[in-house]
């Protein structure tokens, strides 16, 4: 489908509290605004927000953050307001950069990321290639990589900031009412609801040692793990640096194998330096071993292994595939957001509780996929496209 993109006014770039209040005051009553961010993230842990775009049906405007005393709490009640929705494209970030900011998500967010791959635009497609399978526009991608911190912005950096808001616009019109002609309004919802659960952008601290994937089913070295990941997570946000400037991932690595219990152990860990070990840092890792050390056999966590559980067919996991590829060619949804490669193999298993036999997705393949596995339907190529066929029909 193609749209015609409408003409917007000039962006204005906004750099006084009063100003602020103003457009965010006005934007209130919209229906829905577009909302995009520049940030930087190098050397912080925490996004440092340079600029914040929002577009209405008559304004498009830059509000500069980074201009001394701004005032950005209209822009969080602008955020809040529940019947004007916010729409966002690839919005995880931007929601994140707000949590921080407002210590509140933004209400009624609609993004169009997620809408494009419930319509049939494929998996995670980007910004520039929706705006110009929608509108035939092409984005100038020059300042994608700006340093957005430095100031004064050139015309050239607002023009760009700009588009980011005016072309979605006429995005999230066009994937609403195809969705709504397509009866997956509800679909999108759905996978949107995520983004409305402050533990997706607050993961829990004593979680984040899965990530690592150690290659141990030893308990007491996962606890150990654990409880370092935990920390750094701690340091790296009262310090606002990357985390891996806190220390490295396979440092966590070595230590949870090792168990330093000194200053002079912790010192011999690759990536360690006898400043690090010896110092406030050094001290606060060696407490987080020793808790780990005394933790009970009760709570030491569960090694993540596969191999506890049968392992699937390949060649049935190999046919699920198959049916979900056609099923999602068929309904034109990117697969990914349909089943998982997990969802598959526990489908294979004969397991139920499963992400993919639910809701929006048993219907369009969760059903066909149990059918399969029961040995119900088969799956044949006719006229060059993959189809289903019961068994019973068949035989006969």
């Amino acid at each position: 489908m193609r749209s015609k993109a409408p003409t917007f006014p000039t962006p204005v770039l906004l750099t006084s509290s009063e100003q602020v209040a103003r457009i965010c005051e006005k934007l209130q009553h919209e229906p829905f605004v577009t909302i995009d961010t520049e940030f930087v993230r190098e050397k912080t842990y925490w996004p440092e927000l340079c600029l914040v775009q929002l577009a209405g049906t008559e304004d498009v405007v830059l509000i500069d953050t980074l201009a001394p005393g701004i005032d950005l709490a209209p822009l969080g009640d602008l955020l809040a307001k529940p019947d004007c929705i916010k729409v966002f494209h690839a919005a995880r970030q931007d929601l994140e950069i707000f949590l921080h900011i407002f210590d509140r998500l933004p209400a009624s967010v609609f993004d169009t990321q997620v809408a494009a791959m419930v319509a049939g635009f494929g998996d995670q497609v980007g910004y520039d290639s929706l705006v110009g399978a929608i509108t035939g526009r092409s984005i100038d991608k020059a300042h994608r990589f700006s340093d957005w911190s430095a100031r004064p912005l050139s015309n050239a950096q607002i023009a760009y900031a700009a588009a980011d808001v005016t072309h979605l616009r006429t995005v999230y019109e066009a994937l609403r009412k195809q969705l709504a002609e397509q009866g997956r309004l509800h679909w999108a919802d759905s996978e949107q609801a995520i983004l409305t659960e402050e533990k997706t952008f607050r993961p829990d601290p004593r979680r984040l040692w899965e990530k690592l994937k150690a290659r141990t089913s030893n308990r007491r070295m996962l606890a150990i793990l654990r409880e370092v990941a935990a920390w750094r997570e701690q340091e790296a946000q009262n310090a606002d640096i990357p985390r891996q400037r806190v220390i490295r991932d396979e440092s966590l690595l070595e230590i949870a194998a090792v168990h330093p219990d000194t200053v002079e152990a912790l010192s011999r860990i690759r990536g360690v330096t006898r400043g690090f070990a010896e110092g406030k840092m050094g001290k606060g890792l060696l407490e987080a071993i020793c808790t780990a050390q005394e933790c009970p056999e009760s709570e030491l966590p569960k090694a993540p292994s596969k191999s506890e559980r049968a392992r699937p067919s390949a060649a049935l996991v190999a046919l699920l595939r198959v049916l979900l590829a056609a099923k999602c060619e068929e309904h034109k949804v990117a697969p990914r957001l349909v089943a998982s490669s997990e969802d598959l193999d526990l489908i294979a298993l004969g397991e139920t509780d499963v992400g993919a036999l639910r809701g929006w997705r048993r219907e369009l393949f969760g059903l066909d996929a149990q059918a399969l596995v029961r040995g119900e339907i088969a799956l044949a190529v006719v006229n060059g496209l993959v189809e289903l066929q019961r068994v019973a029909e068949t035989v006969a």
